[in-house]
């Protein structure tokens, strides 16, 4: 069965200081995208999908797709902000991308298969591409409004050099998610304290809440969705400078209209990535302890 996987590598890296999507972790110079791709091929991906910015599309070319090439089927496709419904007017000094769910729908006219959606400077692991995998192959082309999501416990997910983004997701006893709010400054606190600053203040939030990771499986009547959204997002937001439009808002959308149901794939692994340039060092030595439990092999480019 088809089965493409999306990685969403447009971002700009303003806290990281530059291209993380490029920067090399791994022992033989491999990037994390390497990794994902790496196990995206182990658990059954046909094809990679990326969504980038056209203006670093000969340099990814060059350092990234021709190592690939050969393995898997390889599309890019790029997101700027001019790429709006047509009628649709902004802020002319907009510089920010307008957000996730609108780098995902830069893929609406090359996916048309079940995906997954995954950020570039997050490293999964394997088990969860195995088992996102399954989870598409068994509902199949035919599992309109079926869709899942891994999810991670909140404590395995932060970074001690600043905020991050999180969607903090409810789940019911059938473990399918009910709701997903947006938390965009989560910080761990020296005390150990995990605190989210929102316009009304501070909350703590319990180590133990499931998150998500930009780490999710659709099928391809998740784009017109998107769309409907987006335009909305517009109507709204066009004129600001800052606002984006996350997945995890169409998401809860969709849920709460019963558009969609989402079943959570949950994982215990410890997430790692590259939110600071900070936080370099600890993956790269997460990456090499992997490599020397034999999980990795030392390039994955000749494995």
């Amino acid at each position: 069965m088809e089965l493409t996987l999306l990685i969403l590598a447009a971002g700009m890296g303003s806290r990281y200081g530059g291209i993380k999507q490029l920067d090399r972790f791994g022992p033989s110079g491999e990037t994390i995208m390497d990794y994902s791709v790496y196990d995206a091929i182990r658990a059954g991906f046909t094809k990679v999908v990326f969504v980038i910015r056209e203006d670093f599309s000969q340099a990814f070319q060059d350092e990234f797709v021709s190592r690939w090439k050969d393995k898997v089927a390889i599309d890019l496709v790029y997101q700027s902000i001019d790429k709006v419904p047509s009628g649709i007017e902004y802020h002319p000094e907009r510089a920010k991308p307008w957000g996730t769910a609108h780098a995902m729908l830069m893929a609406k006219d090359t996916i048309r298969e079940p995906f997954a959606v995954i950020n570039a400077d997050d490293f999964y692991g394997a088990e969860a591409f195995q088992t996102m995998s399954s989870f598409l192959q068994k509902g199949g082309n035919d599992a309109n409004g079926r869709y899942a999501m891994c999810g991670y416990l909140l404590k395995n997910t932060l970074s001690k050099h600043g905020s991050v983004s999180r969607g903090i997701c409810k789940a019911n006893h059938e473990g399918y998610l009910m709701s997903v709010e947006e938390h965009t400054k989560i910080s761990l606190e020296p005390s150990g304290a995990i605190v989210s600053e929102l316009d009304s203040g501070m909350v703590n939030l319990s180590p133990d809440e499931v998150v998500s990771m930009n780490f999710w499986g659709f099928t391809p009547d998740v784009f017109p969705q998107t769309e409907k959204s987006f335009e909305a997002f517009l109507k709204e937001y066009a004129f600001e400078l800052k606002s984006e439009l996350y997945i995890p808002v169409v998401i809860d959308q969709l849920i709460n209209s019963g558009t969609a149901n989402v079943r959570v794939l949950k994982s215990e692994a410890s997430w790692f990535g590259v939110t600071y340039a900070e936080d370099k060092p600890a993956t790269i030595k997460s990456i090499q302890q992997l490599v020397d439990q034999g999980i990795y092999p030392g390039n994955v480019w000749e494995a």
